[in-house]
Formats: C-alpha cells, sequence, structure tokens
C-alpha cells in the first residue's frame, strides 16, 4: 500500500510542477503581449513600424527598369525657354510629337483646365485625335477644392484624378485606384487609367475577383483593399480604393528624356513607340515632390521623388502585377499578426527562465531579435508586413521582465540567506532553514553538533541523505503540511544523529517569503522546556524581516515616481499624462462638464539648442516647465512628451473663454526672457486646443486635434494658438 501511494503523490506533484512552470513562462509572456498590443492599438508604435517598413524598401535589392515606361520631364530651362504655364499651341506640339511615335498610351501629368495663351484650338484638336490620350484633374477633398480636368478630355471620358494618400509623416506608401464621390459614382485615378489602356491590348480588363467580388482583378493578381488597420497601420484613413503600393524605387528610376529632345526630334519614334509616356515636371521651382518609402536614410540627404515618377511607380506595380505576377504588399490578419506578438514574447520568457544568466540571455536575446528582424525582412521580400516593432518589443520586454525576476529573486534569496545566516547562529538551538525542495539551504553550528556532521557536508542535501527512511518520512510529511497550509506547525519526533543516537525532540516549523517570493522554511529544534524563549526569539525574526520588506515597499514607490514622470523637468511623463486625461474624461462624461487639452511647440528652441548645446537647452527646459506650472491651477496638469513638447490638460472649464484666457496668459508668461547662465534666451510657443466633447471624445482623437491646431498656429504665424474648429479636418471617408 504504501509504494502505490508514493507513486500517486509522485505523480500529482509532476502535474503540479508542469502547471507551475507552464503559467510561470504564459503568464508573464499573456500580460506582457497584452501591454505591447493595447500599445500599438493607440497608434504609438506606428511611426516606428513605418520606418522600419521603409528601412526594408530601401535595403531591398535593386529592380531593373520598367522599359513599359518612358517619362518625358519638364526641366528648369524648358520652364525658362516656353515660359510656364506652357501655351496651348506648345504643348499641342508636344503631344503630336509624341503622338506621331505611336505609343500604347500618354499620361499628361500637367493641369490644363482652361486655356493658355494661342493655340487653344489646336490643343483641343489634338485631344480629339488622341484616344490613347489620359489627362488629369484634382478631386476636391479635404485640403482643397481641386482642378478641374481639361473639357475636351473630360468630355471624351479620358480623365484620371490625381489624389494621393499621406500617411501621418506625409509620406506616400499607398496607391489610391478608385475614388467615390458624394453619389457613390466611381472615379479611375490617373494610373489606372493608362494602365487599363495599356492592358487592353493585352486582353486585361477589370473584373472582379473570383473569391471576393469586391477585391480588383487584372489577369491572375488581386489587388486587395486596404483596410484601416492593415499592416502597420492603426484607424489610417481606408476612403476609396487603396492599396499598400509595392514601389519600385525613389528617384530616377525610370527611363526620362527631355521635353526639349523630343521637341528638337532628337527622340528616336522607337524609344517611345508602344510603351506608356508620362509627361511631367521634373523641375524642383514647381514643387511636385513628395516623399515615399525611399526618402530618409541615415547615410544619404532625404530624397523626394517628383510627381510623375509617382505615378509611373503606381503604373508599373498595376502591370508587373497583372502581367509578370510580380509580389503585391499584403498583410496578416489581425488575429495572426496578435498570436505573432504572443509567440515572441513566449520566446522571451521561456528563453529567459531556461538560461537564467543575464549576460548569456542578453546575448541570446539580441540573437532572437537579429532573427526576428530577418525573418521580418525576407517575409517583405515575399510581399508581407509583418510586425517587427511590436514582436521585438515583446521579445526583450519578457525577457527584461524574466531576467529582473529571476536577478531580484536570486538577489533576495542571496539576502535572505545571509540574513537568516545571521539570525539563526545567535541562537543557541539547533536551527535549519529548507528550500521548497525540501534542502537545506542555511544551518547554524548548533544543527551540525546535534546531526554530527559538518555543516559543508550537508548542506543542499534533503533529510532523506541523511537520516532513516522512516525518520525522513516524518519530516518530509510535516514539511509539506507546512508548505501546502502556509501556516507554523509544531511536532514531536525521534531524531537519530550520525553516531546513532536518538533523542525525541520538538520542532517548530514556520514559512518566511522574501521580497522576491522566494519561500523558505525555517525549523528550529529545541527541548520542550524550552518552547516559550525559542518562540520569543523567532517573533523577533520575524519583526525584521517585516521591517526588510517594509523598507522594500518605501524603495518600489520610489521607482513608481520615476516611471510616471519626466526625469529633467519633473513633470508628468506620457504614462501619468494619459491616465489623468482618461480620468478626466470619464469625470467630464459623468458630470456633463467640458475639458481642454492644450498642445505645445516651443518656437525657436531648435536653434538655441543647436547653437548653446544641450545643457543650456535642459536648463531652459526646466525654466519653462516652472513657468507653465506658475501659469495654471492645481488641479491642472502639466506634462512634457519628450523634446519641446508639452502638453496642458484643463479638467473644468466653465466655458472656452477661459481656455483663451489660459492660452494668452501662457502665449504672455513664455515670451518673456529667460535668464540662462548669463545668457539672455528668448523663446516662445505655437498652441493648439482640442475641446472635450466638441472636439472629440476619446484620448487619442483629442491628442490628435490639439497636436494637429498647434501645427496650424506654428504654420500661421507662431507664438498663437489655435482651436482645432479653426483647421481643415481630413476627410476619414
Amino acid at each position: 500500500m504504501i509504494q502505490p501511494l508514493k507513486q500517486h503523490q509522485g505523480f500529482w506533484k509532476t502535474v503540479s510542477t508542469k502547471v507551475r512552470r507552464t503559467t510561470k513562462i504564459w503568464l508573464p509572456a499573456t500580460l506582457i503581449a497584452g501591454c505591447v498590443i493595447g500599445l500599438r492599438s493607440t497608434g504609438l508604435l506606428q511611426p516606428w513600424e513605418l520606418g522600419t517598413l521603409d528601412s526594408f524598401f530601401r535595403m531591398r535589392p535593386a529592380e531593373s527598369v520598367d522599359d513599359r515606361i518612358i517619362i518625358v520631364g519638364i526641366r528648369e530651362d524648358e520652364l525658362q525657354r516656353y515660359g510656364w504655364p506652357f501655351s496651348d499651341r506648345t504643348l499641342a506640339r508636344l503631344l503630336q510629337k509624341i503622338h506621331s511615335a505611336k505609343p500604347r498610351a500618354i499620361g499628361l501629368d500637367v493641369y490644363r483646365d482652361v486655356p493658355v495663351s494661342q493655340g487653344h484650338g489646336e490643343l483641343v484638336q489634338a485631344f480629339r485625335t488622341m484616344p490613347n490620350l489620359i489627362g488629369i484633374q484634382q478631386m476636391p477633398d479635404p485640403d482643397g477644392e481641386g482642378v478641374a480636368a481639361p473639357p475636351e478630355l473630360e468630355r471624351l471620358g479620358q480623365v484620371g484624378f490625381n489624389n494621393v494618400v499621406y500617411d501621418s509623416d506625409r509620406k506616400i506608401r499607398r496607391a489610391l485606384l478608385y475614388w467615390f464621390d458624394g453619389t457613390r459614382q466611381k472615379h479611375r485615378s490617373f494610373s489606372m487609367e493608362l494602365a487599363l489602356l495599356y492592358l487592353k491590348e493585352k486582353g486585361i480588363q477589370e473584373e472582379g475577383a473570383k473569391h471576393d467580388r469586391r477585391q480588383l482583378q487584372l489577369g491572375n493578381a488581386v489587388f486587395r483593399r486596404f483596410e484601416s488597420n492593415d499592416g502597420v497601420y492603426v484607424n489610417a484613413d481606408a476612403g476609396g480604393y487603396q492599396i499598400v503600393s509595392n514601389f519600385r524605387g525613389g528617384s530616377g528610376k525610370f527611363e526620362t528624356v527631355t521635353m526639349q529632345d523630343v521637341m528638337d526630334g532628337k527622340v528616336p519614334a522607337s524609344k517611345l513607340r508602344d510603351r506608356i509616356v508620362l509627361i511631367g515636371s521634373l523641375a524642383p521651382s514647381l514643387k511636385d515632390y513628395s516623399a515615399t518609402p525611399f526618402t530618409g536614410s541615415i547615410n544619404h540627404a532625404p530624397e523626394h521623388v517628383a510627381g510623375v515618377e509617382i505615378q509611373a511607380n503606381f503604373i508599373s506595380e498595376i502591370l508587373s502585377a497583372a502581367l509578370n505576377d510580380r509580389t503585391q504588399i499584403k498583410s496578416w490578419d489581425e488575429s495572426i499578426e496578435l498570436l505573432w506578438i504572443l509567440a515572441w514574447a513566449l520566446i522571451g520568457t521561456g528563453v529567459s527562465w531556461k538560461l537564467r544568466l543575464p549576460q548569456r540571455n542578453l546575448v541570446v536575446v539580441f540573437v532572437l531579435g537579429g532573427g526576428l528582424f530577418g525573418v521580418c525582412y525576407l517575409l517583405f521580400l515575399a510581399g508581407w508586413i509583418i510586425p517587427l516593432i511590436p514582436a521585438g518589443i515583446a521579445l526583450f520586454a519578457s525577457s527584461t521582465v524574466v531576467i529582473a525576476a529571476i536577478a531580484h529573486s536570486e538577489e533576495e534569496l542571496k539576502r535572505s540567506k545571509e540574513f537568516l545566516y545571521r539570525v539563526i547562529n545567535s541562537i543557541p538551538d539547533p536551527v535549519f532553514v529548507k528550500d521548497k525542495q525540501h534542502r537545506w539551504v542555511v544551518l547554524n553550528e548548533a544543527y551540525s553538533k546535534l546531526v554530527g556532521k559538518p555543516i559543508e557536508e550537508i548542506i543542499e542535501k534533503s533529510d532523506h541523505e541523511v537520516f532513516p527512511e522512516h525518520e525522513a518520512d516524518i519530516f518530509r510529511q510535516q514539511d509539506d503540511l507546512v508548505f501546502k497550509y502556509e501556516s507554523e506547525l509544531e511536532h514531536e519526533e525521534e531524531f537519530t544523529d550520525a553516531n546513532g543516537t536518538t533523542y525525541k525532540i520538538a520542532t517548530k516549523r514556520s514559512l518566511h517569503k522574501d521580497a522576491a517570493g522566494n519561500l523558505f522554511l525555517v525549523g528550529v529544534i529545541r527541548d520542550i522546556t524550552q518552547r516559550k524563549t525559542i518562540e520569543e526569539k523567532l517573533r523577533q525574526t520575524a519583526e525584521e524581516l517585516s521591517q526588510s520588506n517594509a523598507e522594500l515597499r518605501l524603495s518600489q514607490d520610489r521607482l513608481n515616481y520615476i516611471a510616471n514622470h519626466d526625469a529633467l523637468t519633473g513633470l508628468p511623463n506620457r504614462i501619468l499624462l494619459y491616465e489623468r486625461i482618461s480620468e478626466s474624461i470619464s469625470t467630464a462624461k459623468a458630470n456633463g462638464q467640458v475639458l481642454a487639452l492644450m498642445f505645445l511647440d516651443l518656437d525657436g528652441f531648435k536653434q538655441i539648442n543647436d547653437t548653446l548645446g544641450h545643457a543650456i537647452g535642459d536648463l531652459l527646459l526646466q525654466a519653462v516647465a516652472k513657468r507653465l506650472t506658475g501659469c495654471l491651477r492645481t488641479s491642472d496638469t502639466v506634462a512634457r512628451l519628450g523634446g519641446d513638447e508639452f502638453v496642458v490638460l484643463l479638467p473644468t472649464i466653465p466655458d472656452t473663454s477661459n481656455v483663451t484666457q489660459v492660452a494668452r496668459k501662457i502665449l504672455s508668461t513664455l515670451s518673456q526672457a529667460f535668464a540662462i547662465s548669463g545668457e539672455t534666451l528668448s523663446v516662445t510657443t505655437s498652441i493648439g486646443i482640442a475641446l472635450f466633447p466638441e472636439h472629440g471624445d476619446q484620448l487619442e482623437s483629442l491628442m490628435e486635434r490639439a497636436d494637429e491646431a498647434m501645427y496650424h498656429a506654428k504654420k500661421t504665424g507662431k507664438n498663437r494658438f489655435a482651436f482645432a474648429d479653426r483647421i481643415p479636418v481630413e476627410n476619414l471617408d
């Protein structure tokens, strides 16, 4: 009966151990992954993810030139020679020269909504004789009223729109293929019109995908419609029919000839025949340049791309996908992305618990991080945008948390052993300390004498390795009861030393847990008559342990303060600011109140920082923080987001006039000169103001509207403030 009982107990002990190990890995990994996913959902990681995507584009091997497209570039010398805008006669001559070479399609990336100078009849006649010519128009959008198409081309239905979609950093990463106006009428983009003209000769036309008729299919290529949370995007504008563009390259990646060479007949007809010819500006003075994923590199100056080259990229992407099966940019379903982030959090926790050593773990985690980067890059080459930044944060955060927990646990274990050794060595009675594996970790000399063996011989061993089996079984049973019920237990036992002498002893067992959660069983062996004395000494030990824990809690409070405040100014940081904004919004909703959020950016701070140095800049930021705090009520919040950006939260305001008064007071206060280290410094500030609930009822929308208003104030003259409802609002349809 005894043997089956032991086997049964061993089975459940093994199961319990596996459950604890699984919990130890899954619980922190799940919590960290949840935090990372929550952080990602706010959009705070989107700039990093977009930057990583751009890096992948720039790292990718250069692609071959698409010889189906040629650009007739209008450069600065043509502008000086012919004037701008060109006369209708000049434009008609240029079109006729190109048309005579029999290109497959001609794209006129030049606005011509009204007649210009002489030759309008010649231009209209040219339009009528060129069925493969596509003109361009700008559809009305929140940024402007648009530019109409050439009337004759619009009548002929040979027009495409030129609207593009900008990301928050003013880069173009998406192509807009269709636009739906207020009547739900579908308009094709300039690039789509030209691509369809080319594909028509191949027998390819627009159709709905077989698996989903709402998706565009050209040939065998399905152009998956962009959704607002696809890939690295969070709540992006998904209006119209967009795709994430797989740019072929940056500036200068398409064959180009000059307008003057075409006019002078220096371009052979064979160079234009059966190709798509794009006519557009390459003159910097016309400012038709935009940033793309190939813009911005650590080793090179920012490289903006001409609008006509961006259109060439869009056309090339459509043609290459439909005719050459070129990879398109796509992303995983959101559920798979969440599992991906969780997987890397599990890898971080699992590896860290396995290795335990911080130095070795650091090397392995960096190797894993490199592997993560490599996997994401290889998947990008295959056309997939995979969450690198969130997965990397999950990996490093989970590893850091586990290693910190291990280091803290081991340090506390060491301190606890040293502390317990000092305590029990002062006790004349035999005392032992065991860990949860029932091994002795601390012993005093009295215990060594009682057993009859030196401490070095029995430390880190268990009862079954030293005592007779029947005695060791009893000791283990009593230890298990203490660990199970986590309560003190006193028990009379038989004890046989190394010389074979048996004693009747009373052992009092209790548990001790240090600040890291390490659990110890402390046992005191004594004569029954000495019970009261020994209990008093144990109470003193408990008080000392409690004092040690209290000191650790004070340290934790200090760490919490550091985590929620800006190290330079002492102001609340982003974390604490978001907590207070969320609390204020909840209060305002419940009580029908109004609150204001003010986004401040210092004017001229960068020049001071660059000329006088970061030390002076830091002192100036501290002085600004002090003045801002002095301008406001104690119930208001001033926070620093980083750099020279500050946010002011006014939790309850009677009306907007009070906000205006506060804004004027801040402008007046900060415009006064600062005396910093013998220097007299002057800065001003631009303020953007968003009101709850007028301008938004969520934290993210209020921050975004206030930030937009601040940029509007800065662009319109600086040292002023602007409300969110005084600036254009982007159409999110």
